[in-house]
């Protein structure tokens, strides 16, 4: 399994949930709706999940192995950080034509 596209959009928010994301697996499978989260223990990827009749979250898609959840939490959070670096960097100013 190769992760071949990772889209992340960070949010704008003073809560725990930092940024959706999406995951292209093999450049044929994609899975939306990731959600980047600060944690107790810092940032980490919540798989999508839907609400049940009793109240409790129960995820939609997940991976069945710690190496496989590891390595697409480990994709996107650099992502995430990525985003942040682009963003959080002052811009340049122009220069100013002298004429």
């Amino acid at each position: 399994m190769e992760i071949t596209d990772v889209r992340v959009k960070k949010l704008n928010s003073d809560n725990r949930l930092k940024a959706i994301a999406a995951i292209t697996i093999d450049d044929c499978f994609v899975v939306h709706e990731l959600r980047i989260i600060d944690g107790k223990e810092g940032l980490f990827v919540a798989m999508p999940s839907r609400k049940m009749p009793n109240g409790e979250f129960k995820d939609v898609a997940h991976p069945i192995n710690q190496e496989t959840r590891n390595r697409i939490e480990s994709v996107v959070i650099d992502a995430y950080n990525n985003l942040e670096d682009v963003t959080d960097e002052p811009s340049e100013p122009e220069p100013e034509d002298e004429e």
